[in-house]
């Protein structure tokens, strides 16, 4: 049976039919009923995320983007073979409780949950099931790169400062344990492509060649200190920070390095598609699944990825009419690559004018949806990183900024680069859902791809709306964005599914978008050795958009932009079934209170 979401994309992009849901339906949310009227299923389901969520928060459970624990850790993450398996083996028991719950005796509010939470579980349990573990690394991220975000965790008191360093010492064994599971991945050709590998040793390379640690950007919590910690402290923490640094953790950069050139490269493997490994087609399947958490094929996500790509270009080609350029499609996207008019000078201009397009956002964003109390800040990209990195991210607090290779940053990207990463899209959604008070642990520190990158996504749309692109060139800028993502859908699939070559690829990628040459091929690398997470931002896009249409159309005049983002914002990053159901509610409750 399709879910109503599947169905509707394949039914507006006329493909065949066949996708399943991801998620059992959500009913309509209701306001949570207080623990005396619980009822014995929602007190049964409550007793299992609540233990599960306990033991994953105390560190049982998988690890965090940047390769920390809890905040009071005082070692790095387990990620051994034996450690990986004990927490499949607490997932595997958990989704055989939650089996034994039926969601039709939850509450309105705990079917949504419910939903949420048995995919997260699967999810997290598949990871390791297909010891995903063993390829910890790609293209666009590594957990040797991510320990630099390590040093952004706040800290406040001598304590957690001697735990950070605690953690700095525990790097070797950590980097030691990576290195087995990658050993172990090799052996069974379950690697990153060697393709994609050229020079990725680099960010090694900064940390295993550094003379000085205070110039480690894992010392700059160090370099200024807070003034309720006694100066005589204060020299010691640094102290034994130094000592961390130059004699755990540079030593264990140079031994991963070692590794890294003399057996990785080496030993990688020589296809490109992740259907190619062994078990590549379920994984490549549950790839599809996590990202974009529905349960397309291969081949129809392909076919959405081509009509999306040919109305783009439509549009793409009415832009070019209206700046009466004379020439070819590709002659316009050399002239929008070389120009100088369209690219900073200096780092520093291409932050103040990401800056001066989040303020020109503040303005009139009120306007469209209700705001977060937090606000972000503006960053560049750590340097050891930024080469390989892409052209901005944005979370909860931060939008960071790529000013690595200026001439590869296009300023006529940079609004939409702007409305994704930062307001209205991930700073504000991120932390719009930190806000969820009412809503369980597990939904307020989750982030589903499809969701936020889909929410993202549609911000660069919303951009036109909001009046952001002040110029033609701006708007074309946008349109390659939109296109780079479409262009995702048939690269992705034509790489890991359809056996596509890595200059096919770049090709397809250089052709039908603006991007520069660097960004061109880190795109490509990053699409190669990450399957499946590049689906998830059209297909969350398309999502949001027709359901846009749809509550445009059938409440008319009645129609509130902002109470509609808000409804979309309100369930933090949810499976896009469980959104199609809630915005669906949220259609039919303003047609009834209408009437």
């Amino acid at each position: 049976m399709k879910s109503p979401l599947v169905a509707a994309l394949l039914l507006a992009l006329a493909l065949p039919a066949g996708a399943a849901l991801a998620a059992p339906p959500a009913a309509p949310a209701a306001a949570p009923a207080s623990l005396a009227a619980e009822s014995p299923a929602d007190a049964q389901f409550r007793a299992i995320y609540e233990k599960e969520w306990a033991w994953r928060e105390a560190g049982g459970g998988e690890a965090s983007e940047d390769g920390d624990g809890p905040a009071n850790a005082t070692r790095m993450p387990d990620v051994g073979a034996a450690a990986q398996q004990g927490r499949l083996k607490v997932w595997d028991d958990v989704l055989a409780q939650l089996d034994k719950v039926d969601p039709k005796a939850l509450s309105a509010e705990n079917r949504i949950n419910y939903a949420i939470y048995r995919d997260q579980v699967f999810n997290l349990a598949a990871e390791v099931r297909l010891r995903a573990y063993e390829m910890p690394f790609n293209a666009d991220s590594s957990f040797w790169s991510n320990l630099s975000f390590m040093a952004r965790r706040e800290m406040k008191t001598a304590q957690d400062y001697r735990n950070y360093i605690a953690r700095l010492n525990d790097v070797p064994r950590y980097f030691d344990q990576q290195t087995e599971n990658m050993r172990a991945g090799l052996k069974r050709g379950f690697s990153v492509p060697r393709a994609v590998l050229d020079g990725r040793e680099v960010s090694i390379a900064t940390v295993s060649e550094l003379k000085d640690p205070t110039q480690s950007p894992l010392y700059a919590p160090f370099k200024k200190l807070p003034a309720s910690i006694p100066a005589a402290e204060q020299a010691q923490l640094q102290e034994q920070a130094r000592q961390a640094i130059g004699g755990s953790v540079v030593p264990a950069f140079a031994k991963l390095r070692t590794f890294f050139v003399s057996e990785y490269v080496p030993q990688a493997r020589t296809t490109l598609a992740a259907e190619a490994m062994p078990g590549g087609k379920a994984y490549y399947k549950q790839q599809i699944h996590e990202y974009t958490t529905l349960d397309l094929t291969p081949q129809q996500i392909h076919e959405i990825g081509l009509k999306e790509v040919a109305r783009i270009q439509a549009e793409m080609n009415g832009i070019i009419q209206q700046v009466e350029f004379k020439g070819s499609f590709a002659e316009f996207l050399t002239f929008l690559r070389t120009d100088p008019q369209f690219y900073a000078k200096t780092p520093d201009e291409l932050l103040h004018r990401a800056a001066w397009i989040s303020k020109r956002v503040d303005g009139v964003i009120g306007k469209y949806m209700t705001l977060p109390r937090a606000r972000f800040t503006i960053v560049p990209v750590p340097p050891d990183i930024a080469p390989f990195w892409t052209a901005g991210r944005g979370g909860m607090g931060t939008y960071w900024l790529n000013t690595y290779n200026l001439p590869a940053r296009p300023l006529y990207n940079l609004p939409a680069l702007t409305l994704h990463e930062s307001d209205p899209g991930h700073a504000l959604q991120g932390a719009l859902a930190a806000e969820q008070g009412e809503q369980p642990a597990f939904r307020r520190n989750n982030y589903i791809s499809a969701y936020g990158e889909g929410w993202g996504l549609y911000c660069e749309k919303l951009g036109v709306e909001m009046g952001i692109y002040e110029t033609p060139y701006e708007d074309f800028g946008r349109l390659t964005y939109e296109m780079w993502r479409a262009a995702r859908l048939v690269i992705d699939t034509g790489v890991h599914h359809k056996g596509w070559t890595r200059e096919q690829a770049l090709s397809y990628l250089r052709d039908h978008t603006a991007l520069s040459e660097h960004e061109v091929t880190t795109e490509v690398d990053r699409y190669i050795s990450w399957p499946g997470q590049a689906l998830s931002y059209k297909l969350g896009e398309i999502a949001i958009v027709r359901l846009r249409a749809q509550a445009e159309q059938e409440l008319g005049d009645r129609f509130d932009v902002k109470a509609f983002h808000d409804a979309v914002l309100s369930q933090g990053s949810v499976p896009l079934p469980v959104l199609e159901e809630q915005i669906q509610a949220f259609i039919a409750q303003r047609k009834a209170a209408a009437s």
